[in-house]
Order: C-alpha cells, then sequence, then structure tokens
C-alpha cells in the first residue's frame, strides 16, 4: 500500500531505512498482528495518552484566555482588569501582543529541547511555570508589570501546543493524527467555554478577601497547573518503545516503522534544519494556518467583549460566551474524525474555513440591533474557525517524513503561523466600535478565512498533481504519496 508522505533524495532516504533496520529493537515488516490486536493497542494508548493531553492543554488554554474575561469582568463596577492596572485601550492590546511574540519566539527552540529532555520532563516544567506565571498576574498592578508577565506566560505557553502535536507522531500513523489533535485542541474550545462559566462564578467575589474578582480568577485558574504538573511528570508516558511491553511494544513497533517519529533518532543537525527550511511546499502549509490563527486569536481573547457587544452585559456577557465554544468543540471532533477517515484534510479544512467566512460577513452585515441572529452567526463562526484547525496540523505532520523534520516543521508552523498569525487578531477589535457590532474584526476575519479556504483547496490541487506524476514514473513500484 503507498504511504503518503513527502519526497526524499534517494541517498538520504535509503541512509534513514538502513538506521532503521539496524536497529536492534525495531522489526521487520514481516512481522505480523492482526486488525483486532491493532485496535486494541490504538484503544490502550488513546486512554493513557488522550485524556491527559486534553486536560494539559485545557489548563494551559484557560490560562492563557482568561485575560480576555478579566478585562471586562465588573466593569459595570470599574473593578476590571483594565480599569484597575490604569490601561488604556491601547496599552492593554500591546500587554496582548506581547504574549504572542514570546510564543512566536520560544516554540523551535522549546520543540528540539522536548525531544532532548523527554516530553514528560520538558512538558511539566512548562505546564508548572505557566500555572505560576498566571498566579502571578492577579498580583499585577500597572501596565508595565502586566506587559512583563504576560510576555513570560507567552515564552513558558509556547513550546505546549507544537510539542503536543510532535508528541503524537511518536504514538500514531499519519492517518490517525488529525482526530487526536481535534480532540486535544478541543479541549480549548471547552476551555473557552468553561472560562466563560468561571468567569461568571469568581465575579460573584469581587472584593473577597479585600482583591476584586479579576485577580481572584488568575489565582484559581493558575493553581491547577502547577499541582497538575506533577501528575504529568509521572503519568505522562514518553515513547511507546519504552512505555509498552511484550506483544503490544511489538504491534508498535511494526504499526510505526514507517510513519512514526522515533525516540532513537538523531536529534535535529543543521542539514535537517536546511531541508526543512528550504522545502518551499511547506510554506504553503504555513501560511494558511496563519490565516486560520487570526480568528482563533481574536475570538479567544474578544469572544467576551463580543458577545457583550451583542447586547449581554457584565456578568451576562461572560455566561452567553459558552455556547459559541460548546458548538465548536463538537464540530472539531466530528470533523477531523470525517477528514482522517476519508483522507480529504485539505477539503475538510477549506469548507469549515468557508462556514467561518460566512458567518462572519452574515454578523457585519446583519443590522447592528439583529442580536438574536448575529449572535446565531458568531456560533457558526466560532465552530468553522476552530475545525479547520486540527485537518491543518494533521495534514502538514503527515506529509513530513523524518523526526527531526517533523519537529521543526510544526514548531514553525505554529510559531510563524499561530505565534505571529495571532497577533493581528489583537488589534481587530477596537473597544470604540462595539456599538457599531465591531465591523473591523469581522471584515478581517471573513478575509483571512477565505484566504485559508482558497489555500487549502491550491495546496490540495497541488499534492493531486505530485501524486498524479508519482505513480506515472513509479513504473509500477510501490511509491510514496501525499496525503491528500
Amino acid at each position: 500500500m503507498a504511504h503518503s508522505i513527502e519526497e526524499m533524495d534517494p541517498d538520504k532516504e535509503k541512509q534513514l531505512d538502513e538506521v532503521e533496520v539496524s536497529r536492534n529493537n525495531e522489526l521487520t515488516p514481516e512481522f505480523e498482528y492482526s486488525q483486532a490486536e491493532e485496535q486494541a493497542l490504538l484503544r490502550k494508548q488513546d486512554l493513557t495518552i488522550l485524556p491527559l493531553c486534553a486536560a494539559i492543554y485545557f489548563l494551559c488554554y484557560l490560562d492563557r484566555s482568561n485575560i480576555g474575561n478579566a478585562r471586562i469582568l465588573n466593569s459595570s463596577t470599574h473593578n476590571d482588569m483594565q480599569t484597575e492596572t490604569h490601561s488604556t485601550q491601547y496599552q492593554f492590546n500591546i500587554a496582548l501582543m506581547v504574549f504572542l511574540v514570546a510564543y512566536a519566539t520560544f516554540e523551535v527552540p522549546s520543540n528540539i529541547l522536548l525531544k532532548k529532555l523527554r516530553p514528560s520532563r520538558w512538558i511539566a516544567f512548562l505546564m508548572f511555570s505557566w500555572g505560576a506565571i498566571t498566579m502571578g498576574l492577579g498580583g499585577v498592578q500597572n501596565f508595565s508589570s502586566l506587559a512583563a508577565v504576560r510576555f513570560i506566560l507567552g515564552a513558558s505557553e509556547a513550546g505546549l501546543f507544537p510539542g503536543l502535536v510532535y508528541y503524537l507522531t511518536f504514538w500514531y500513523k499519519s492517518d490517525e493524527r488529525s482526530v487526536r489533535v481535534a480532540t486535544i485542541l478541543a479541549s480549548a474550545t471547552l476551555a473557552g467555554a468553561f472560562g466563560g462559566a468561571i468567569a461568571y462564578g469568581i465575579g460573584h467575589m469581587n472584593g473577597a478577601s479585600g482583591l476584586s474578582a479579576w485577580r481572584w480568577l488568575f489565582i484559581i485558574e493558575g493553581a491547577p497547573s502547577c499541582v497538575s504538573s506533577l501528575f504529568v511528570l509521572f503519568f505522562l508516558p514518553d515513547y511507546p518503545e519504552e512505555h509498552l511491553k511484550g506483544r503490544e511494544r511489538e504491534i508498535a513497533l511494526a504499526r510505526l516503522k514507517i510513519e512514526g517519529s522515533k525516540s532513537h533518532h538523531r536529534s535535529m543537525t543543521w542539514q535537517d534544519a536546511k531541508t526543512t527550511l528550504t522545502d518551499w511546499r511547506l510554506y504553503g502549509h504555513y501560511l494558511i494556518y496563519f490565516g486560520i490563527s487570526v480568528p482563533f486569536s481574536s475570538l479567544s481573547l474578544f469572544t467576551p467583549s463580543i458577545t457583550a457587544g451583542l447586547g449581554y452585559k457584565d456578568l451576562r456577557a461572560q455566561l452567553m460566551s459558552v455556547p459559541p465554544y460548546a458548538v465548536a468543540y463538537v464540530t472539531q471532533i466530528v470533523g477531523s474524525w470525517s477528514a482522517d477517515h476519508f483522507n480529504a484534510r485539505g477539503i475538510h479544512s477549506a469548507v469549515f474555513s468557508l462556514l467561518g467566512a460566512v458567518g462572519f460577513i452574515a454578523m457585519v452585515t446583519l443590522p447592528v440591533d439583529a442580536y438574536q441572529h448575529r449572535y446565531g452567526c458568531l456560533i457558526l463562526a466560532s465552530a468553522g474557525s476552530f475545525a479547520c484547525v486540527p485537518p491543518m496540523l494533521g495534514w502538514l505532520s503527515s506529509n513530513v517524513y523524518s523526526t527531526a523534520s517533523v519537529g521543526l516543521a510544526i514548531a514553525i508552523n505554529v510559531s510563524v503561523g499561530g505565534g505571529i498569525g495571532q497577533i493581528p487578531g489583537v488589534w481587530i477589535y477596537p473597544k470604540e466600535e462595539a456599538a457599531r457590532g465591531y465591523p473591523t474584526g469581522h471584515w478581517t476575519n471573513a478575509g483571512m478565512l477565505l484566504m485559508v479556504s482558497a489555500g487549502a483547496v491550491g495546496l490540495r490541487v497541488w499534492y493531486g498533481y505530485k501524486n498524479r506524476k508519482l505513480l506515472r514514473e513509479s513504473n509500477g513500484q510501490e511509491v510514496r504519496l501525499f496525503r491528500l
């Protein structure tokens, strides 16, 4: 059966194959196992890995995005974060942006360290760090301290998401990753939903022990990350060849002999970096992910503000930010399963991004006072924006071959696309446009999602063309094809 990975230099591919065969604990392709055994192993891996990874990212996203809730929490009594830190609109946006600058800067080195230091140790360290820093946000008094702490928070959270996507390549084949990335990423939408509900409840603690509610929000939501880092350190398995035993280990090694990343592969060299950086097709993936990241970040930061602009005030606005995330959660899981099942990640990303664009366009073209209709469009826009992300990440990781290249490509994708790409999202929802329905933000997000849709279709057509060319030139031999 043809495998879908990138074209490689024949000499380099031969060297990699020789390394694989020479390992004492790698198995030959003749090792046989039943489909039932493989499915049983997958279930065991899923129950071991996915709940823990999803919980980690849930806490990460909760600690990252709660500043959007804190910004307007108890604003009617002037006890909100922006007022009490004496920050202007412009200054507060700078504090949001510096997080993303750090996020983009530290993602690539973090993925390198994950491989060198082992996933469990590095992720546990990151988790404890961002939890403690989030609690520290509860003590900021002015713009300078707010910006400084947000920068450090961005540096500590930078490596988690690309690290988790990279981590999955050690455990799963390419056609199994999108839905699992979605399971992890969907926990972010779940965090968005819970974040609004938690902020609603904590909003009633305003003034408790002399602290405003937004300070309690950071303290209460940061503490679980610190505690949970200990569970990650001791219970997150690093690699299948070390964690699994007996026949399960043999099946895992046989399954991932060609497609998976390997713990024993060398860490990234300058040649690996050069090969990945000059693989120009990957820049198509990075550009598309940049477009996805603008609505992703703006919705993460401004959904409470957007719902406030739809006629819901103060604590009610926090509560009404829950349904868009809840619908997006279900859409992500179902859509990503379908993308893997039909080997159609590009088309799924194109369709979901188009739906998201339609939602944003409808919000900005409907009358400003059509609150219920525009709220329904916000749900559509959120579902489309979030659902096109996992297939794109699965598409990228399934079309890169070596262990070092996968780690670097994922980190660059999330850094350039997800880090730098999120910066525009900080600026497109100015507070003074609330009465007009935030036209700048909605039009910008719609334009970006239309670009994503067109880019995904274009990349899908190009990969299809390359596959046909490879098959024509194969002379009946088995060839590795690009995943679609």
